[in-house]
C-alpha cells in the first residue's frame, strides 16, 4: 500500500515515468481509429435530434405492462400520425413517450384519442407537447451559435494565454472531444436535445481547464531549456505530463463519480430523460477530455516544437553530455604485467 502511495511522488520527481510523449504515434493511431468510428457513425447513423430541434408532437401517457412498441406504432399510424418513435421511460413514474413528426391540430387530436382508446388511458392522464418547425429552427440556430461563440472565445483565450503551438494543441484536443462525444451519441442513438448542447459546452470547459493545468507545468519545466543539458525538450514535456498525471486522474474521478450516479441512477433507474441527455455528454466528455489532454494535446505540442533549430541543438548537447558521462562510467581496463 505504501508503494502505491509513493507513486505520485516518484512521478513528480521523475524517478518513475510513463513514456507518453515518446509513444505519441501509438496514441495518435488509437485516437485516429476512435475518430474514424465516430465520424463513420455520424455519416451512417446520423444524430437522433429531439423534437425541440426538428419539430413534432410528443405524447406521454402511463405505461401498461401489456403494451409494446409495435402496438403503439400501429395505433398511431392508423390514426394518421405518420412516422412514430415509441420509447418506454422507466422509473418511479413509468410511462410511454411517443414522438411523431409535425402534425396538424386535427391529426394531433385524432392520434391522442386513438391512444387513449386503445390503451385505456384515463382522463387527463395524457400530456401532449407540440413543437412547430419555426421554434425547432430557432433552437437549432441558437445551439450552433452558442457552440461557435464558445469556440471563438476559446481560440482568443488560447492565443493570449499561450504561444500559438500550445494553442494548436489545446484546440485540437477540444475538437477531438467534440467529435468523439457526438460520435458516441450517434452510436448509441441517444437523443440530442438542448440539454445535450449544454452538457457539450460544459465538457469543453472542463477539458480546457485540464489542458491549461498541464500546459502551465510544461511551460514551467521548459523555461530556459536552451541552456540546460539535463533533459531534451520532449523529455521535459513528458516529465510535466507525468507530474500532473495523478492530479488529472484524481480530478477526472472526482468529477465522473457524481456524473455517473446521475447517468446510471437518475437516468437509468429513475427514468429522468433530461438527466440522461445531460449526464451522457458529461460522462463521455470528461473521460475523453482527460485522455485528450494527456495523449493528444501534450504530445502534439512536443512534436510541433521538437524540430526548432535551438531545440535540436539543445538535444544534441544533452546526448553529448550523456555519451561523455557513459564513457567516464566505464572502468578502465587493468594494465598488462
Amino acid at each position: 500500500m505504501s508503494r502505491v502511495r509513493d507513486i505520485p511522488g516518484k512521478l513528480y520527481r521523475g524517478e518513475v515515468s510513463v513514456n507518453i510523449v515518446g509513444r505519441q504515434k501509438m496514441w495518435y493511431a488509437i485516437s485516429g481509429v476512435i475518430l474514424l468510428v465516430s465520424v463513420g457513425a455520424l455519416l451512417i447513423r446520423g444524430l437522433n435530434f429531439s423534437v425541440e430541434f426538428k419539430g413534432g408532437s410528443v405524447f406521454n401517457f402511463p405505461a401498461a405492462t401489456s403494451v409494446t412498441q409495435g402496438d403503439i406504432t400501429r395505433v398511431v399510424s392508423a390514426a394518421g400520425g405518420g412516422q412514430v418513435s415509441a420509447q418506454h421511460v422507466a422509473g418511479l413514474h413509468a410511462h410511454w413517450q411517443v414522438t411523431t413528426g409535425q402534425l396538424s391540430s386535427q391529426v394531433t387530436q385524432t392520434v391522442q384519442s386513438a391512444l387513449e382508446k386503445a390503451f385505456n388511458v384515463g382522463p387527463n392522464a395524457m400530456s401532449v407537447q407540440f413543437t412547430g418547425p419555426t421554434w425547432g429552427g430557432q433552437i437549432t440556430a441558437k445551439a450552433i451559435t452558442a457552440l461557435i461563440i464558445f469556440l471563438v472565445v476559446i481560440v482568443i483565450y488560447l492565443a493570449i494565454a499561450f504561444e500559438w503551438k500550445m494553442a494548436v494543441g489545446a484546440f485540437t484536443a477540444l475538437m477531438h472531444d467534440i467529435l468523439i462525444t457526438v460520435g458516441v451519441y450517434a452510436l448509441v442513438g441517444f437523443q440530442v436535445s438542448p440539454t445535450t448542447i449544454i452538457g457539450l459546452l460544459t465538457i469543453l470547459g472542463y477539458s480546457l481547464y485540464d489542458t491549461v493545468v498541464v500546459f502551465d507545468k510544461i511551460r514551467e519545466n521548459t523555461s530556459g531549456i536552451d541552456a540546460s543539458t539535463r533533459r531534451t525538450f520532449g523529455e521535459e514535456v513528458n516529465l510535466a505530463v507525468n507530474q500532473t498525471l495523478v492530479r488529472s486522474i484524481n480530478t477526472m474521478m472526482v468529477a465522473i463519480l457524481p456524473v455517473g450516479a446521475i447517468l446510471f441512477i437518475g437516468a437509468g433507474l429513475l427514468g429522468a430523460g433530461t438527466l440522461r441527455d445531460l449526464s451522457l455528454a458529461l460522462f463521455v466528455g470528461i473521460l475523453i477530455g482527460t485522455a485528450a489532454t494527456i495523449f493528444v494535446a501534450a504530445p502534439l505540442y512536443a512534436w510541433l516544437r521538437q524540430g526548432e533549430p535551438d531545440l535540436v541543438k539543445q538535444a544534441r548537447r544533452v546526448e553529448q553530455r550523456r555519451a561523455g558521462a557513459a564513457e567516464r562510467a566505464v572502468p578502465a581496463s587493468p594494465a598488462k604485467a
